[in-house]
């Protein structure tokens, strides 16, 4: 994969995580507000470039893709990845932006990984799981035309087809490159 991920949205790129991201990543991890739908994370700088290694390995095997959000200035707005593949379907999380980050950057970013999981790695749906409490990614997934397919006590799982995500894009398509 192209380590920089541009022309998809029309104000951000993706670019691969390196180990000199840990600092930045921490900080969105150690946020509470952030990440309080997340896994734990310590705080634990060297441990954060430890596990930035251990992915690096599963991305040069094209098991997982973590990627830098940024504007088109390089500033760092946030983070998202792929991961879980199987057979037709990818997952995608880990997904925070910081506190100013602009409007756009939410949407931009869905945009982009559903781009990049149906289009570029060629996979015909997604899967994620979502906590029960995290209404806001809970109602945006909804409105974007995910579904609920299964639940438990702690998440609800989601599919969002090739077709639903058509039907999302042409909602969505001024937050889209002009080159799709």
């Amino acid at each position: 994969m192209d380590p920089i991920i541009s022309n998809i949205a029309r104000h951000i790129l993706f670019r691969l995580v390196e180990a000199s991201d840990a600092e930045f990543i921490l900080s969105l991890r150690l946020d509470p507000e952030k990440s309080r739908f997340l896994s734990t994370t310590k705080d634990d700088i060297e441990a954060q470039r430890t596990w930035i290694q251990e992915y690096k390995e599963r991305e040069k095997k094209n098991q997982e893709y973590y990627f830098i959000i940024e504007n088109n200035t390089s500033e760092k707005l946030g983070v998202i990845r792929l991961y879980d593949f199987r057979n037709d379907s990818f997952c995608w999380g880990s997904w925070l932006l910081k506190h100013d980050a602009p409007p756009y950057a939410a949407i931009e970013s869905v945009l982009s990984i559903y781009e990049i999981g149906l289009y570029r790695l060629g996979f015909n749906q997604s899967h994620t799981d979502v906590r029960k409490g995290n209404q806001a990614v809970l109602n945006f997934l909804l409105s974007f035309g995910a579904v609920i397919t299964d639940e438990d006590e702690l998440n609800y799982y989601f599919r969002m087809s090739r077709d639903a995500y058509e039907k999302a894009k042409l909602k969505y398509r001024r937050f889209l490159s002009s080159d799709l």
